[in-house]
């Protein structure tokens, strides 16, 4: 595992979803108070943009290395949520329940890294 890659991209995952979320999300908000889509959409299309960089530069057991990137990418976004939310006068940075935000995201990024893992083992040939 090539952990300082994996390591920097979860954190430029989680940098693109927090901006974009604190920037798009009083545009949408008030319009849909009730739906949070901003924050899945971003971690989805930044998952999968950093989930090929890190993948592309793996050998071999791809499936295990999307799996276990997907976990560090979690662990990186609980940490830096954490340490986000204790800075006094920061506000929060998610919208809506932090437990449902947890699962969500968890779920996504582990089914992307492992999907971009399965994806990458497999010989294509398109003539």
């Amino acid at each position: 595992m090539k952990l300082k890659l994996c390591i920097m991209c979860g954190i430029l995952i989680w940098i693109i979803t927090s901006l974009s979320t604190a920037i798009f999300n009083p545009i949408f908000n008030p319009n849909l108070p009730q739906v949070n889509i901003i924050t899945p959409i971003v971690t989805i299309v930044a998952t999968v943009f950093f989930g090929i960089i890190y993948i592309r530069n793996i050998e071999s057991n791809e499936v295990v290395e999307g799996i276990l990137a997907g976990i560090l990418f979690v662990i990186i976004d609980i940490i830096l949520d954490s340490a986000f939310s204790m800075i006094p006068h920061m506000g929060r940075l998610i919208t809506g329940p932090y437990p449902l935000h947890i699962i969500s995201i968890g779920i996504l990024t582990l089914l992307i890294t492992t999907l971009l893992g399965y994806l990458a083992q497999m010989n294509i040939d398109l003539k």
